[in-house]
């Protein structure tokens, strides 16, 4: 077997990018432009109603889908006076026009005649559109169009529009908006970082450009996936958040090898050489890193959730494409930049990389009192992550979003007019033709006990199918979305008169759906695929651990830190969320901090897990490649960690920042997210890796390889040779 064959594929990748820079580069950004190209062509597939349904409110909702009574999109356009009494005159005029002009759109199914709020103070009509819920936002323009027009025409009267589409169009714009936003902080603080890292403009654009240019081709590639896996609306969001920590991530550690290599060599070597050795080590643990993420995420897929599958998919895609423009187009930039600077520069004196005064400080309780540092490490640790078990999942909807929204605006004055419509439950009931009338009277007397319940509002409405085996019967209930009021009200139906009369008739099959229902039937789901989710999880990143440093106890040392690293940031997140400890320090809306988004834990559970690894791979492997030159483990520690500490920190600062602009966002769950995931970097940079992992290894000594302790030899050189350093 020759040498090249022996040269491990990321040194191989390397030294052909090396040996042909401008193909690289210029094959790297046609790639970009193609991603880009054909994702736009093809257009991004979003996620189908069919594709949120979950549990009892999914089987309701597939029921009432059958016979053609599935729930419609409907805006609510409301009629008030500017101040003092409405004029009646006036109001039937805007109402009539109204009526007119909706009739008249090719989106509007039907439009139903006004009704009066309790003090008569505001009329309401209800303009239900075609087509689905999910597919509603995309055509409302033309509705809030003729509001818009109808306003004009009667400016003595208030006439508003919301509903769910609108308010739909509304979140997708705010998201919009708040991706500019978080690139408009992110860019900046990002470079000026690199450039303090790196003291060079050139440089420090490196790692900015590859991450920018890997977001561009992951969205790209993010449409043409969604084919497969649909996206529920949050594809551009992670992608960004994600693509912009590990792109920047990946390239600096590659970066910082290579200068170190190059400082190491004092001008011996040449550019292509030294990008060759980078390749074999820290391209090395580029690669690992990515598909510990990548392993990682693809454990949501068990949740068997649109969202959580549209999340994995769009982490994956961009860690993907991250890891290839690390592995490709960074060594060509490299070898052109190495060979620009060699031009101009002097051959000096060959360099080891030395660890700093600073760090060798902060190390030294480790290495010194380890036993007393860990135990202390810990029980900070585990003092931060004990608010966590006081943790309150909600899933955030209309309750929780930004009132600058004007639709949501519009939904609190309209909710505080007509509170019947804060809440509605759609009982579904599906029977033979023959049992029509025994089901008519059933829901009947259902709607009868319901009203009869201050739980419930005094509003109920019955519809028939066609072929009279499908019912539905929608109740309202006047309290907000995620008060305790109205789960009770869910459960109050399902568990006492759902039973005591439809449920009762032979071969009849009921369900309840509504918004109420989908969220807590979400809950359920979620809770009950959660051992699944964390054992795969758990069980995956044992494995890898195992894999890449041949060492059972690395392997269980590593989840115990990535829990520990998770635990304190969910510790954190329900102090500063849940406990409202954010709305006082930051001003944030009370209604995004009254309890955690249903998503967020396992979200950042699977991807803490994932970015844990990064740091646990780079510095572990710096000290293993001690351990092999023949360095004692426990000054192989302090060395490991002592020459990677820069970058590790360099590369904590430049994560800490893209995620915590997202802490600035409008949506409650991004807000959630980038505070836990800027959190949770920080404890792993600065506790679990520079006090907690040092100690552990440092008691461990060599125990902490068995059962197979690396043997010392050479490092890898250019060109396969192995030669002892």
């Amino acid at each position: 077997m020759n040498g090249e064959t022996r040269r491990p594929l990321t040194v191989r990748v390397a030294g052909w990018s090396a040996a042909h820079p401008w193909r690289a580069i210029i094959g790297w950004f046609l790639l970009v432009a193609l991603c880009l190209g054909v994702g736009a062509a093809v257009g991004t597939h979003g996620a189908s109603t069919e594709d949120y349904r979950v549990g009892e409110a999914g089987r309701a909702e597939a029921m009432a889908a059958a016979g053609d009574l599935q729930r419609r999109p409907v805006e609510y356009v409301t009629v008030r006076a500017r101040s003092g009494p409405l004029d009646e005159a006036a109001a039937r005029a805007v109402v009539k026009d109204l009526i007119a002009r909706m009739t008249a759109l090719p989106e509007v199914a039907h439009v139903d005649p006004p009704v009066r709020s309790l003090d008569g103070s505001v009329l309401r009509v209800d303009v239900t559109m075609k087509g689905e819920e999910l597919d509603a936002r995309k055509h409302v323009d033309a509705l809030l169009d003729q509001t818009s027009q109808v306003q004009k025409e009667y400016p003595n009267l208030v006439v508003e529009e919301t509903g769910s589409p609108s308010i739909s169009k509304g979140v997708d714009k705010q998201r919009g908006d708040d991706l500019a936003l978080s690139e408009a902080i992110t860019l900046p603080i990002t470079l000026v970082t690199l450039l303090l890292v790196f003291g060079s403009v050139v440089m420090a654009g490196v790692p900015l450009l590859l991450a920018l240019s890997s977001i561009a081709a992951a969205m790209g590639l993010g449409m043409m996936v969604s084919h497969i896996v649909p996206d529920a609306g949050v594809g551009n969001n992670v992608i960004l958040l994600i693509g912009m920590a590990v792109g920047v991530d990946y390239t600096l550690f590659y970066l910082k090898r290579e200068r170190e290599e190059r400082a190491r060599a004092g001008g011996r070597l040449s550019p292509e050489a030294v990008v060759e050795i980078a390749a074999a080590t820290s391209g090395h643990a580029v690669v690992v890193s990515g598909l510990a993420v990548i392993i990682s995420t693809a454990t949501l897929y068990l949740a068997g959730d649109i969202v959580f599958a549209s999340l994995a998919t769009g982490t994956i895609v961009v860690v993907l494409v991250a890891v290839v423009s690390s592995l490709t187009v960074l060594p060509a930039l490299l070898v052109k930049i190495g060979r620009r600077a060699a031009r101009r520069r002097r051959p000096v004196a060959p360099k080891r990389a030395r660890t700093s005064r600073v760090w060798s400080a902060l190390l030294r309780p480790a290495s010194t009192h380890p036993a007393i540092t860990l135990c202390l490490s810990v029980l900070v640790m585990v003092a931060l992550a004990l608010p966590a078990l006081g943790m309150q999942l909600r899933v955030l909807n209309k309750d929780s979003h930004s009132r600058e929204i004007p639709a949501l605006q519009v939904y609190d004055r309209q909710t505080a007019a007509f509170p019947e419509l804060l809440v509605q439950h759609q009982v579904v009931v599906r029977s033979e033709p023959g049992q029509a009338a025994e089901v008519a009277r059933a829901l009947r007397d259902l709607a009868q006990r319901a009203q009869a319940d201050p739980l419930f509002a005094k509003h109920a409405k019955a519809r028939e199918s066609a072929d009279g085996r499908v019912s539905v019967l929608e109740l309202s209930t006047p309290f907000r979305l995620s008060s305790p009021k109205a789960r009770e009200s869910l459960d109050r139906l399902r568990d006492d008169y759902l039973p005591a009369t439809v449920s009762r008739l032979p071969g009849v099959e009921a369900a309840v759906t509504g918004d109420v229902a989908r969220d807590a039937d979400y809950l359920a789901n979620q809770d009950a695929k959660l051992p699944l989710v964390v054992g795969f999880l758990l069980l995956a990143t044992f494995v890898m651990s195992v894999v890449m440093f041949r060492s059972l106890v690395l392997g269980l040392v590593g989840i115990a830190l990535n829990l520990l690293s998770a635990a304190g940031a969910f510790g954190l997140l329900v102090v500063f969320f849940q406990h409202g400890l954010a709305s006082v320090l930051f001003g944030f809306d009370p209604s995004a901090t009254s309890a955690i988004g249903s998503r967020v834990p396992l979200f950042l559970f699977v991807i803490l897990f994932g970015l844990s690894m990064d740091y646990q791979v780079f510095v572990v492997s710096r000290i293993r490649e001690a351990v092999m030159r023949g360095v004692p483990t426990r000054q192989a520690v302090v060395d490991g960690i002592g020459t990677s500490a820069g970058v590790v920190t360099s590369a904590a600062i430049v994560m800490v920042t893209v995620f915590a602009a997202f802490v600035f966002l409008h949506l409650a769950e991004m807000k959630q997210i980038g505070f836990s995931l800027a959190t949770a970097v920080l404890l792993d940079a600065f506790v679990i890796r520079v006090l907690i992992l040092p100690s552990a290894m440092t008691l461990l000594g060599r125990a902490v390889w068995w059962p197979f302790h690396p043997a010392p030899h050479g490092v890898p050189a250019p060109g396969g040779v192995t030669t002892r350093v």
